[in-house]
């Protein structure tokens, strides 16, 4: 194993460690100012849980791909990069027909680790494994920077692949996921890009040279292809109710900006056009709440018993179970709050833990705890769509579960169009509601698991063999008590406008 300065096969050497990565210059190439702060100051980093949730996907199929070639050699993450690389150059001297993982490369000051390289009769074959379910416009310079370093260091990329996940494979059991990438050969749509990346590198060194934070302005870049993690650093509140927050925005929060109109009080009357936005103006305006009376003479005439069902479904990225797909909502949880009578409130619900396939379990115990009648009130709808799917998936429930969806009263609609408070600033989740008609309920107290995607995270966590038992009752605790606040928050949210 060579140490600080290491060969190549053109008889270079590169000083390592090397300063650029592959994902710096795809973070350049978005923004300069974020790959100075990823640099200098990461502490300033705030990763959402979707994107936490995309790294775990991510590491999951990397494992998987891996069992997928058996003959297959992975270099060790834990090694150092100039200790990679010599083992990459060993590898691939000595048997390079065998699929390599993590394979390092360096050129100059950038280094690259390869997801695959191999080599075939053509010459050194190169894929990149995304678990997205497409390939995407980004995907092109992720693979463009890794065909040019890798070449430049001595092993000429004669074909460059992109392995995505496809939508369609059907996992079968048995551990069987061949079938699970499609393999899309992106060397010609790639071909101009190439050329590009030592400018890329060039902006990179000079960005990281610089002393002080770029001044670069926030844009339609901070959230496309990826949604920065120092969004908040680079545009905190300058007011208190940003024209950014108009619902329905785009267009003309962009001219609202040119103008020099920051604040929603701020835009002039019959500036805006939409109902929606005007109403959000003017209630802005006030600090007083807009209701209309249609809202609370709709839910007054709905009878009880009543019913507020919220699910929770998971989404593998591979599939766990027999008979689904990839990305596949599969429900695993659900709450229902059921008023008998008016203000006689009880709960029921419902949520596996035993690491099986939860949607028989979720479909038979709902239709048993729905009854026949009266309304089902939900927020969105999503939970229309999981119960079609559960219908469709186990046709002697159907005709139970499409009579659950007939009863289905969606809020969020009736909602938007009769009712907004300033205090949303411009939103019309349920987050952003209760706080307004019922403040003393709120989401802040209820630990990892307060949102969608964080539900998803700590339902896999608690179905991992691995999870010790304290930990796995933690993790339903906090479940069962984020999809009953999701129900309360309904009952509360309905009661409120109908006493208005």
């Amino acid at each position: 194993m060579c140490v600080g300065l290491c060969p190549t096969p053109n008889g270079r050497y590169s000083p390592l460690p090397e300063i650029l990565s592959k994902s710096r210059l795809i973070a350049v190439r978005q923004c300069r100012r974020r790959l100075w702060l990823e640099v200098n100051r990461p502490d300033l980093q705030n990763y959402g849980t979707g994107t936490l949730q995309r790294f775990a996907q991510g590491r999951q199929l990397n494992a998987l791909i891996r069992r997928l070639y058996p003959d297959g050699v992975l270099i060790d993450e834990k090694l150092a990069l100039q200790d990679a690389i010599a083992f990459t150059n060993a590898h691939l001297a000595r048997s390079p027909q065998s699929p390599l993982f993590e394979a390092s490369f360096s050129e100059g000051r950038v280094s690259v680790r390869a997801d695959i390289i191999r080599k075939t009769q053509d010459g050194f074959e190169l894929t990149e494994v995304k678990s997205s379910t497409r390939l995407k416009p980004h995907h092109l310079a992720d693979c463009a920077v890794q065909n040019w370093v890798i070449s430049q260091a001595g092993y000429p990329v004669q074909r460059t692949l992109l392995a995505h996940i496809d939508t369609r494979f059907e996992y079968l059991g048995n551990g069987d996921y061949s079938g699970l990438l499609k393999h899309v050969d992106v060397t010609d749509r790639i071909a101009d890009l190439v050329p590009a990346v030592p400018g890329w590198i060039d902006e990179g060194l000079e960005t990281l040279s610089l002393a002080k934070e770029p001044d670069v302005a926030t844009g339609p870049h901070c959230t496309r292809p990826f949604a920065c993690p120092f969004i908040a650093h680079c545009s905190p509140p300058a007011t208190q109710y940003p024209v950014g927050l108009l619902p329905g925005g785009g267009r003309i929060i962009n001219e609202l900006l040119a103008e020099g109109i920051e604040d929603i009080r701020d835009i002039p009357d019959g500036r805006l056009h939409k109902p929606l936005q005007r109403r959000v103006r003017t209630a802005t305006l006030s600090g007083k709440p807009y209701m209309a009376p249609e809202l609370g003479n709709a839910l007054r005439s709905l009878p009880c018993p009543r019913y507020y069902l919220d699910f929770e479904a998971i989404q593998f990225a591979i599939p766990r179970w027999a008979g689904t797909r990839p990305y596949q909502q599969l429900p695993f949880q659900w709450s229902c709050h059921i008023e008998s009578a008016a203000g006689q409130l009880q709960h029921a619900d419902f949520l596996d833990t035993r690491g099986e396939a939860p949607m028989r379990a979720c479909a038979v115990t709902l239709v048993d705890a729905l009854g026949s009648d009266g309304p089902i009130f939900t927020y969105s709808r999503y939970e229309r769509t999981v119960i079609h799917q559960l219908a469709a998936r186990f046709p002697d429930l159907a005709e139970r579960l499409h009579g659950l969806a007939e009863r289905l009263f969606d809020l969020l609609p009736l909602i938007k169009a009769h009712y907004y408070h300033p205090a949303m600033k411009g939103s019309y989740s349920l987050k952003a509601v209760l706080p307004t008609v019922a403040p003393e309920l709120s989401y802040d107290g209820l630990g990892d698991v307060q949102d969608g995607t964080g539900a998803q995270l700590a339902y896999e966590k608690l179905i991992d063999a691995d999870t010790p038992s304290e930990q796995r009752r933690k993790l339903s605790d906090q479940l069962r008590e984020y999809c009953q606040l999701d129900t309360l928050a309904m009952v509360r949210i309905v009661w409120f406008f109908e006493n208005c």
